[in-house]
């Protein structure tokens, strides 16, 4: 039998309830449930807020780049517009530097043509009769090949005809010495010493010479003799170059 002193050991009667365990576990589901939900809730919530800005700011962004690219397309469009329009100008500005040039030309010769027709129709007092009025060179393609053009005119009585002989002569050095050639041994559009003519106010002599090789020409000598009741004789004396830089 055990001793008095020896302790018991000591029991704690605690009341079974089976129900409230489950019942706290319960409770705790139920509450993390809904602590879900109404956070997704809240998400959703925010979350379309925030779809719908993004939705108008998509739209309005949309509608600043349309506009955008309708202002580039007309910059663009005056851009051409402009380049074509200085194209256009440059153009037209460059005929009409062409024209005037043209015109310009044109009133030298008018005004050439008029004081040769006007020295023919009111000559002064020493010029009358058989004049040797100019003679032309232009330079051709060809190597020492020129093109002339001598012109003849009646000044002051201009009623009948003047007829007779015109000669013309070049004159130049070959080995440093003297020469005359004469025009009908350079062209072969001339066929005699003497070219005739006849005429009331003025007549051309027109043709192609062609200088010998080692030749070089100075000076082109012109002498016209008018015969029956007009005889008369002009000469006249041309530099080369002067006539042929005009």
């Amino acid at each position: 039998m055990a001793s008095g002193k020896e302790r018991q050991g000591e029991f704690v009667v605690v009341r079974h309830r089976p129900g409230r365990r489950i019942r706290r576990f319960m409770i705790l589901l139920t509450f993390s449930v809904g602590a879900a939900i109404l956070g997704y809730m809240i998400g959703m919530a925010q979350g379309g807020f925030r779809f719908t800005d993004m939705a108008k700011t998509r739209t309005v962004l949309s509608s600043e780049l349309n506009k955008l690219r309708e202002q580039q397309t007309g910059l663009q469009q005056k851009l051409i517009n402009l380049e074509r329009g200085k194209r256009i100008d440059q153009q037209a500005l460059k005929q009409a530097r062409r024209t005037i040039s043209e015109l310009e030309s044109k009133m030298v010769a008018l005004s050439s043509d008029l004081t040769f027709y006007k020295n023919i129709m009111a000559p002064s007092e020493m010029a009358t009769g058989l004049q040797i009025q100019r003679f032309d060179l232009e330079q051709r393609r060809a190597d020492r090949s020129y093109g002339f053009k001598l012109v003849l005119t009646q000044v002051g009585d201009n009623r009948s005809y003047i007829a007779g002989l015109v000669a013309v002569n070049v004159i130049g050095q070959k080995q440093g010495e003297r020469q005359v050639i004469a025009l009908r041994d350079l062209s072969q559009d001339i066929e005699d010493l003497g070219v005739r003519f006849r005429y009331r106010y003025f007549q051309d002599v027109e043709g192609v010479l062609t200088l010998p090789e080692g030749f070089e020409p100075l000076e082109i000598q012109v002498v016209a003799k008018a015969e029956d009741k007009k005889a008369s004789r002009s000469e006249r004396t041309f530099d080369w170059q002067s006539v042929l830089e005009n």
